[in-house]
């Protein structure tokens, strides 16, 4: 299964939190599974960190770094990502959250998410 990750669980999955829910761990840590984070979710990362907002534990450059070290497949954003945004119903208002649906159906993948907003976008929304 090819799985793109929210950015709250990706964040999760490389701090080692307890927060990350034994059924994402055991999804990510599958190798049957190919492992994405976008372009979006370092940019997210990046943005929150340099403002002080949110829990960001690492900056965007520690975070890339991270996510290359564990064999993550790095999602950049492409013009059919940010056309998608056009047609998905206002369902959620986190424009990065929007950008990581847009992006799992156009490729598509598997979003892999905690946000209970995020699965009426589609069943290809995986909640965790």
């Amino acid at each position: 299964m090819r799985l793109l990750l929210d950015t709250h669980i990706a964040l999760w999955a490389i701090v080692d939190s307890p927060r990350l829910s034994t059924r994402a761990r055991g999804l990510i840590l599958d190798p049957a599974n190919s492992i994405y984070v976008s372009t979006a979710s370092v940019w997210e990362i990046t943005i929150k960190h340099m403002l002080g907002k949110g829990d960001m534990p690492v900056s965007g450059t520690q975070a890339a770094a991270h996510f290359h070290a564990a064999g993550y497949v790095e999602l950049p954003i492409v013009n059919a990502h940010i056309a998608l945004l056009e047609t998905l119903p206002p369902h959620h208002a986190d424009p990065f959250d929007r950008l990581l649906v847009a992006q799992a159906l156009a490729e598509p993948l598997r979003l892999l998410t905690h946000d209970d907003k995020l699965r009426a976008y589609s069943d290809n929304i995986i909640l965790v």
